[in-house]
């Protein structure tokens, strides 16, 4: 054991009691959590519920800013979010590069808190005419904001934990991202109709100080965990250059399948998402009652996952492998569009779009984390933080404009799941690719990547 942890230091005073105070006897034994790794496993979850949190009292307001604005704008919001991307990736990089890892999160989280006060002041001044401006810049800078914290979370979860631990330990993680959504959802559905956007954006910036507070507090448990006198290397700064992570991710075939793997599930996604987006347009009128509708449709997503995740994320991933768990979110899509393609309702949309998501919440995206946990350091927060931002907004954008392009060549819904079925099958071929890569470079069958060198 770790000489601080014997000491009885940071790793063992009263707060870390609480954290293990998360984990009930027989759910211990249910995710098959190891005694050392208890404190780490719950500041991660309460990191991650304070981040999810945040952000689902904020994506129903989205939502229904983006529906106030037109749905048929919505492909040009899709643009504004991948411009910023772009825009935020290289300085978030050079933090990276020139800070310890608590420090350019924190910094990384502070400006996004920031920017919350400012929109809360803006909304609360703002005429009725300049809140839809206002919403639609508000809609560009939530989807900015909610891949790049959450990929800063899970950055620092494969930079902490091993491939194995992820295995055993990330759908448990990811339930805490579940049950943040689910109190976010409620909160939002049930102040909606009576508290002005205002007071929601100032309680998910308080939030964001509580992920900021967790990440100091599980940076001190690191090198306890890692059982070795060398890990403190990891709070110091990883160096390289601002651009090396598109660098990497384009020079690397395995991180280009992984780009791949994400670039394909978004155009499926906002494909969903504008179906549902016209829905909501035609069945709601009153603007509360359309967040409201947006924050029911999160919760029963979220209620679905909290159990898997809890319960079969882990032994999924033990019983099938990573590939076969990957494949699984593409093959329920083939199903879903063949569905749509045959009944293009309104109650089968609703079925696949949750019966997706929740697959996708306890499935694929813990499992995508455990992708990157065989790459360099390095690539674990500037390639992956390219590929989880640019490329999957990148694929926002094709989904987008396709959308839109089918619409005017007069396609419904039927047709436009017809055309998402063989896309659906190439990203099954991938996933599949991916999973029986990653298993090769985590038992050294197969060299693990290299990172390019550094354009400075």
């Amino acid at each position: 054991m770790n000489s601080k942890e014997g000491r009885g230091e940071e790793g063992s005073d009263s707060s870390d009691a609480l954290t293990i105070g998360f984990l009930p006897r027989l759910l211990v034994r249910v995710i098959d959590v190891r005694p050392e790794e208890m404190r780490a496993l719950g500041w991660s979850w309460l990191y991650i519920f304070s981040v999810l949190f945040s952000y689902y009292i904020l994506r129903p307001i989205r939502d229904e800013m983006g529906v106030a604005g037109g749905v048929e704008n919505l492909q040009w919001l899709f643009t504004g979010t991948l411009l910023g991307m772009l825009v935020i990736n290289p300085p978030f990089a050079a933090l990276v590069a020139r800070l310890p890892r608590v420090k350019f999160i924190a910094v990384s989280y502070r400006f996004f808190l920031a920017n919350l006060l400012l929109f809360a002041l803006l909304l609360h001044v703002a005429t009725a005419e300049q809140n839809i401006w206002i919403g639609r810049l508000f809609f560009i800078w939530l989807s900015v904001f909610n891949l790049f914290v959450v990929s800063i979370f899970w950055a620092m979860m494969v930079d902490v934990f091993d491939a194995e631990q992820g295995k055993r330990l990330f759908g448990f993680i990811a339930a805490g991202a579940t049950l943040g959504g689910i109190v976010g959802s409620i909160l939002t559905a049930s102040l909606a109709r009576q508290v002005a956007p205002t007071y929601l954006l100032l309680i998910s910036a308080l939030l964001l100080e509580a992920a900021v507070f967790c990440v100091a507090r599980l940076a001190k448990l690191s090198d306890a965990l890692h059982q070795s006198p060398t890990a403190q290397f990891e709070e110091r700064p990883i160096g390289g250059s601002a651009f090396s992570g598109l660098s990497h991710a384009l020079s690397s075939s395995y991180l280009i399948n992984v780009s791949g793997f994400i670039l394909l599930f978004a155009i499926t996604s906002t494909f969903l998402y504008f179906q549902q987006a016209e829905i909501a347009k035609q069945s709601f009128i009153d603007r509360g009652a359309r967040t409201a509708f947006f924050a029911r449709v999160d919760l029963w997503v979220n209620i679905l996952t909290l159990g898997a995740q809890l319960f079969l994320t882990g032994r999924v991933l033990r019983w099938f492998g990573v590939a076969v768990t990957l494949a699984a979110l593409p093959l329920l899509s083939i199903v879903g569009f063949g569905a749509l393609a045959l009944a293009p309702t309104i109650t089968v949309l609703v079925v696949y779009q949750v019966a997706r998501r929740a697959s996708n919440f306890a499935f694929a995206r813990p499992t995508r984390e455990v992708l990157f946990t065989v790459v360099p350091r390095e690539d674990k927060y500037k390639a992956k933080s390219f590929i989880d931002t640019v490329v999957y907004r990148l694929g926002d954008q094709v989904g987008a404009w396709s959308y839109a392009g089918l619409r005017m060549f007069g396609l419904g819904m039927n047709g436009i799941a017809i055309v998402a079925v063989p896309i659906s099958l190439l990203w099954l071929l991938n996933g599949l690719w991916l999973g029986r890569r990653q298993q090769l470079l985590e038992t050294g069958a197969a060299p693990r990547p290299m990172p390019a060198p550094a354009v400075r």
